[in-house]
């Protein structure tokens, strides 16, 4: 069985590493990777494949510029010519970026079946790009694979067939159990030395709004004043933060440490060592939930439900820095969720979707007598 994995942005990376290293355990498998390009700097997308162990893409398609359309369109046109090239078993989707709908619509058009991970999360907000991207996706998967029940329900609501929903757990889980295993003690140590608060920023509808980024710089400031910032920057924020001035005077607070993107490793050493997370991310938001880190995340809606009901997340919508301040206030006075690892986030969700698949696409066809075990390589 030949399997074609995409991706695209950094989450992507982190999802499709823990599947490729399952499908390469069985030799009736051939596992290649897609990159589509979408994040294309070495710090956005290089170091993910180094620190996760992952090979070389197979196929580099280059396509990262452009409006959402551009960007879909090329991706898909490019994407084309690998499959005529490959033909493989089933194309698998991860997430809810560009790439993740643009290799499913061309996959399906070419009757090459779709296998969406991470499917079935829903925001209720049509006017963020990843929810278009979800729902479409899912609409037209042949297999889903879900995180967390509410994405059982919410693929039920929306009439998709119960036998092609799997709640498997969550391949984000499994990413930073591996990656957190390879984290030095000396690595830990060096974030240990201060109590602060980790912060990350990047959705459109903050960094792209000159109001909400003076609401930001505001809130950095008012915050520094009571605990140290680590900032890891998106180059989507520095380029609005820039664009507006507001960077040369953030970088003047003593407080506050503004970094570059950091490795997956780095990244959750400093999850993992934070007094407090402040983010519009939506893995951050599982990730503080798994290590049990207070988490406030600064948007109307999120698709992750599980990490606020049973997790350590708390939702803030129609934010502004005084109710941010009053909130990790709270949470840093010791007032905050104790919150509990969800079902299934246990590090085997790529080994039980391997095994789903090999079920559906191995076993199943060679019963059928279609073709003979020697075939499927």
């Amino acid at each position: 069985m030949k399997v074609i994995n995409i991706v695209g942005a950094r989450p992507n990376f982190m999802k499709v590493a823990p599947l490729h290293r399952a499908f390469t355990l069985f030799p009736d498998i051939n596992s290649l990777i897609v990159h589509t390009g979408q994040h294309y700097d070495f710090r956005m997308s290089g170091i993910f494949f180094e620190q996760l162990q992952l090979p070389e893409p197979d196929y580099f398609l280059g396509v990262s510029n452009g409006s959402q359309a551009q960007q879909t369109a090329a991706i898909m046109v490019a994407f084309e010519k690998v499959l005529l090239i490959e033909k493989p078993d089933i194309v698998l989707v991860v997430g809810d970026v560009n790439s993740t709908l643009a290799c499913a619509l061309v996959a399906v058009k070419m009757h090459i079946p779709v296998v969406h991970v991470e499917a079935g999360l829903r925001s209720g907000d049509r006017k963020m790009p990843e929810e278009i991207n979800r729902i479409v996706t899912d609409a037209i998967a042949d297999q889903l694979f879900v995180t967390e029940k509410s994405a059982v329900c919410n693929l039920l609501r929306e009439n998709i067939s119960p036998e092609k929903i799997h709640f498997v757990g969550n391949v984000m889980i499994d990413s930073l159990l591996h990656c957190l295993n390879q984290v030095t003690e000396d690595a830990r140590q060096r974030v240990r030395q201060n109590e602060y608060i980790l912060m990350t920023m990047h959705r459109p509808a903050n960094v792209d709004n000159a109001v909400v980024m003076l609401e930001i710089a505001n809130m950095i400031r008012r915050l520094s004043a009571l605990h140290p910032i680590i900032f890891p920057i998106h180059p989507r924020t520095l380029k609005s933060l820039e664009a507006q001035g507001l960077l040369h005077d953030l970088k003047k607070i003593k407080n506050l440490e503004i970094t570059e993107p950091q490795g997956h490793r780095e990244f959750l050493t400093l999850i993992n060592n934070a007094s407090l997370v402040i983010t519009d991310s939506g893995g951050i938001q599982e990730e503080t939930t798994f290590l049990k880190v207070p988490c406030i995340t600064l948007r109307d809606s999120t698709e992750r439900p599980i990490t606020v009901e049973a997790g350590t997340n708390h939702l803030l919508p129609d934010w502004n820095a005084q109710s941010v301040v009053e909130l990790a206030r709270k949470i840093m006075g010791g007032h905050c969720k104790k919150g509990q690892i969800p079902e299934l986030w246990d590090g085997c969700a790529a080994d039980r979707i391997v095994t789903i698949l090999r079920e559906k696409y191995i076993n199943s066809y060679v019963c059928a007598g279609k073709r003979q075990p020697s075939d499927l390589k």
